[in-house]
């Protein structure tokens, strides 16, 4: 007797529980997640990223801007990623925001994708993506930034590229930079227009700076000229007699010495200086 009573139980047990299985495998009972609960998988820098790309969908130029703006300040390889679709924005501002805000790619992959910009037909946006491609220190980017030094119509872009070539420091870039301070650019191809002798005071100045920091004795006849150059800026002059201070070649002393007395204090001190750290 109390063997059947425990079979039934059990048959009763097995049939309850085949019929919750179906209930919840049949399609129409399945969880649904709501979006709320999507949200509450993501990370909060996730739903940052999130909210800044759905803002860069905005008619507003002014709202893509700002998004692109709290991408880049993220540092999040991530949010770079989000960001890559703006260098085509119809908006200049945009674009060269863009620029910035894809620096967390890393030194390559921002080089790539900078590069393109360098052609810009905006002048604003080829400046920023010039210094840009200083701050990724990538020397795959020195011959299109020696390019823009030595080709592009604007002082701005020029002197952006000098600066820019001065933080890769790739020694690849000495020809063009030196070229500029020399005021001796290569001749140009036939066809094309021949360049003019550089006479901007700022790009002539971050030229002899960045030869400085590159530290390349093919350099030094570049900037010993410009040492010597009374008609040029003193601060040009100083800036060479710098970096004639870093690259350290014995060469460069007695120019050094001759320009220690300069009427210039700021020269004549940066000379002396320099000469001190060449022949102690």
């Amino acid at each position: 007797m109390w063997n059947l009573v425990n079979q039934r139980s059990k048959s009763r047990c097995c049939l309850l529980g085949i019929v919750l299985l179906v209930s919840i495998s049949a399609p129409g009972n399945i969880p649904v997640v709501s979006e709320a609960q999507s949200d509450k998988a993501l990370t909060p820098a996730q739903l940052e990223i999130e909210k800044q790309r759905q803002r860069l969908g905005s008619s507003s130029e002014e709202e893509r801007r700002d998004a692109l703006m709290h991408l880049g300040a993220m540092h999040l390889q991530a949010a770079s990623h989000v960001a890559l679709t703006s260098l085509a924005d119809p908006s200049p501002v945009v674009r060269a925001v863009a620029a910035h805000a894809i620096l967390a790619l890393g030194p390559e992959e921002s080089s790539r994708v900078l590069i393109p910009l360098l052609n810009d037909k905006d002048e604003f946006v080829r400046r920023e993506a010039v210094y840009d491609l200083g701050l990724t220190h990538s020397r795959s980017a020195a011959a299109a930034l020696s390019e823009r030094l030595v080709s592009d119509k604007k002082d701005s872009v020029r002197g952006a590229a000098a600066v820019a070539l001065g933080e890769i420091a790739d020694e690849s870039a000495v020809v063009a930079l030196a070229g500029v301070l020399s005021q001796q650019l290569p001749s140009q191809p036939k066809g094309k227009p021949k360049r003019k002798a550089e006479q901007n005071p700022f790009v002539l100045r971050a030229s002899a700076t960045a030869l400085g920091r590159i530290r390349s004795r093919a350099g030094v006849p570049a900037l010993l000229g410009a040492l010597a150059n009374e008609k040029l800026p003193d601060d040009v002059r100083r800036e060479a007699a710098h970096a004639l201070g870093l690259i350290g070649d014995p060469v460069a002393a007695p120019a050094l010495r001759a320009a220690s007395t300069a009427a210039d204090p700021h020269l004549a001190r940066t000379a002396f200086e320099s000469l001190r750290k060449i022949t102690p």
